[in-house]
């Protein structure tokens, strides 16, 4: 497993998650604060199990959601991008990310108003950047990065979403030419070039799926997506892991959110 990423960022669950995380399409439910903790601590388990040296941040109390750290950042191999979350209680994450990323020894971008962006819009294939248009993304963010990046020779292009939090709720990538995908959640048709998996119906939040270049990490809740999931990890020699995030689940997060994985 020598081409695992090296470093993977996470940060531990602020206790005010369970009554003020922000939800869009779900109600709030009860979160039990000692299930986040179990449930984060198995998903450590399993990033480290998988090779990768996680590191553990501070919880951030102010920052409800400051656990879905996938949200305020981009890490690409030329440089590191923060974002500017879409929700005003959120904006400040980034900064309380900058010091430990500065680590990686790449130059540091910020995106400016009126760009707004969560990580978990964006999913790199290559240098292919796929930037769901949602209620926490703007076309503003996908204009910022197409100048920024275009440089480096990646090309940007926007994805309109359907009733889904982030397009990353919606598919994420098996390898570079297959999208696992949950058709209900984003126009197909704006994700040409690539062949497609669909979630079993009955588990619409199954497609967020976490690529590792020896193994694929899904969530244990979806048990007919993961039967999908075997035959096509099994063709391609790629390892299947599963792990369990139900408490998150209720905060509208999926495996991905919950880690900020180097490149």
């Amino acid at each position: 497993m020598s081409q695992t990423p090296r470093h993977a960022w996470v940060r531990e669950p602020a206790v005010t998650l369970p009554e003020a995380c922000e939800l869009t399409h779900l109600a709030r439910e009860p979160i039990d604060y000692a299930d986040l903790l179990v449930e984060h601590q198995a998903y450590r388990r399993a990033l480290t199990q998988l090779g990768l040296q996680v590191v553990v941040l501070p919880a951030l109390p102010q920052f409800p959601d400051s656990v879905f750290v996938e949200d305020a950042a981009l890490l690409l191999p030329e440089l590191t991008v923060l974002t500017r979350p879409g929700v005003a209680s959120r904006q400040a994450e980034p900064v309380h990310l900058q010091a430990a990323l500065a680590a990686r020894g790449l130059p540091l971008h910020t995106l400016q108003a009126p760009a707004t962006l969560d990580g978990g819009d964006v999913l790199r294939i290559g240098k292919r950047l796929l930037v769901g248009l949602s209620t926490r993304s703007n076309a503003a963010a996908v204009e910022q990065l197409r100048s920024l990046l275009q440089p480096f020779g990646y090309q940007v292009d926007a994805v309109p979403l359907g009733p889904s939090l982030h397009l990353k709720t919606a598919c994420t990538a098996l390898d570079d030419e297959t999208l696992l995908i949950n058709p209900e959640w984003v126009d197909a048709a704006a994700l040409m070039g690539f062949q497609f998996l669909h979630v079993d119906a009955a588990e619409p939040f199954a497609a967020n799926v976490l690529r590792l270049p020896q193994a694929w990490l899904a969530n244990a809740a979806f048990p007919r997506t993961l039967e999908r999931l075997g035959p096509e990890a099994a063709q391609r020699g790629i390892a299947l892991h599963a792990v369990g995030i139900p408490a998150f689940g209720r905060a509208e997060a999926g495996l991905t959110c919950l880690s900020l994985i180097e490149p």
